[in-house]
């Protein structure tokens, strides 16, 4: 893994996640994006698996369904934008097309 795409998942991750992870994961993977994809996943199912709200009346209130939102969001924005060493998409913007130009006939 080239340190740009390093760069890319720490600041997608956070600097706290551990690089040899990354790059065990993006020697599986292939790919920078799906290794940030199913680090994100996980953290996901790690939230799902807690109870989302707690309530004890008159001592504490916890709520992490914004940090599950959070999540999903990111998660969201992943899949829309290529990652550093994705491949890009073919570009048919610059395609030229040709086509035969006849003369018209015209009836009287």
């Amino acid at each position: 893994m080239d340190p740009a795409a390093l760069a890319w998942l720490l600041s997608q991750l956070g600097p706290t996640t551990p690089a040899d992870d990354l790059a065990a994961r993006h020697t599986r993977l292939g790919s920078a994006r799906e290794v940030a994809l199913e680090v994100l996943a996980e953290r996901r199912a790690a939230l799902l698996a807690e109870p989302l709200r707690l309530v004890v009346d008159g001592v504490v209130t916890m709520d992490r369904t914004a940090n599950l939102t959070g999540v999903e969001r990111q998660i969201a924005l992943l899949h829309a934008e290529p990652g550093p060493d994705d491949t890009p998409a073919s570009d048919t913007t610059d395609m030229i097309e040709s086509v035969p130009i006849r003369a018209v006939r015209r009836t009287r």
